[in-house]
């Protein structure tokens, strides 16, 4: 069976979406799918075919302002001539999800990663014109699966389909290479955040606290996104270039060695249709600050050592509080039992069921 699998941006670029499509290929490949990632290229620097971890890999040229749109109608011409029984759209915050549908057959299974809003000004105002483009998505896919309870629920509430339409498969963890990895050697108490660098993933407010937490280290994993400059210069308004370091890309392994290096992670992100880099910190036995805005509040209550706290736009003494405590808590390692079903390898069973009943209902 052919799986072609179309997002706005694959690997070397990092985010959760890119994360989700790899994770999932590689996989596919390994149980002895064959695999193509239609893409968009908007730097124009990668190349336009090539093959990695056995994956086919095509790329387009784009109009990606502010890495939004990925506007490339190239994909609708080439989908139209591919041989494929599943095409899989992902990412309904972008265009080529949309033009998947256009091309597609009656084989169309649909991953929106939904946040309900757009993650920056721009975004808002272009979404609501292109609602009705983006229902057209929803409408042609045999199947929508949602990562999480939280998206399925901004589904059914925006786009009105069947429940039975949706499935839910989270995201997914590398479990044993978390528990495996060993942290480096470090002085003191380490904050740790990993992601994009968006406005809306706040983390100047953890940088804001930082003058009033003074024992403490804030590394921030992650080198794309529209925000770095900003997030530079107030780590330098504040004199905090010994205390805030960015270290940029990482690769997984060094990534799993810092979650078991810190004392506590913080996602404070309000968009967001899951939280992988949560469940990874829970996994190296670290608490997580999170945003409950988004679908980061189904974690708390539901696995310890998760704590909530409302963001507001400038540092709070609340936050400092909770920063300035937890930063001392100790965990232990999550048994395996308690994130199992978050495990790929659980996920990747569940995704194929979809591809095998759909592939033979068609």
């Amino acid at each position: 069976m052919k799986i072609v699998q179309v997002c706005p941006r694959y690997h070397p670029h990092i985010g959760g979406v890119e994360t989700h499509v790899r994770e999932i290929s590689e996989r596919l490949v390994k149980r002895g799918f064959e695999v193509e990632v239609v893409c968009t290229d908007p730097s124009g620097k990668l190349p336009r075919k090539e093959v990695l971890n056995g994956i086919d890999i095509t790329r387009f040229p784009s109009i990606a302002p502010k890495s939004t749109i990925f506007f490339s109608r190239s994909i609708i011409r080439y989908l139209k001539r591919c041989e494929y029984d599943i095409i899989h759209a992902h990412n309904y915050h972008a265009l080529p999800a949309y033009f998947a549908a256009l091309a597609s057959r009656d084989n169309l299974v649909f991953t929106p990663h939904y946040h309900g809003k757009g993650s920056i000004g721009i975004t808002n105002i272009l979404l609501r014109p292109y609602k009705l483009l983006g229902r057209k998505i929803f409408e042609k896919a045999k199947v929508v699966i949602c990562v999480s309870e939280y998206e399925k629920n901004l589904v059914l509430r925006d786009f009105h389909l069947e429940p039975s339409k949706i499935a839910v498969i989270p995201n997914g963890i590398d479990l044993e290479a978390i528990q495996k990895a060993e942290p480096y050697e470090f002085d003191g108490d380490l904050i740790l955040y990993i992601g994009r660098l968006e406005r809306y993933k706040h983390i100047d407010v953890v940088i804001r606290a930082m003058p009033l937490i003074p024992d403490a280290k804030f590394f921030i994993i992650g080198g794309a996104g529209n925000y770095r400059s900003e997030l530079l210069g107030l780590v330098k308004q504040l004199g905090l270039e010994e205390r805030v370091k960015f270290l940029g890309h990482v690769s997984d392994e060094e990534k799993y060695r810092w979650l078991k290096t810190c004392s506590l992670l913080v996602n404070l992100s309000d968009t967001e249709a899951f939280g992988i880099t949560v469940l990874e910190a829970l996994a190296a036995g670290k608490p997580v600050i999170v945003n409950p805005k988004s679908a980061l509040g189904e974690f708390v209550g539901k696995f310890e050592g998760v704590y909530a706290i409302h963001v507001k736009k400038e540092c709070s003494y609340e936050m400092i509080n909770v920063l300035s405590n937890l930063v001392t808590v100790k965990m232990k390692m999550m048994d395996k039992n308690e994130l199992k079903c978050y495990n790929w390898d659980s996920i990747i069973q569940k995704t194929i069921e979809v591809f095998i009943n759909l592939n033979n209902v068609i």
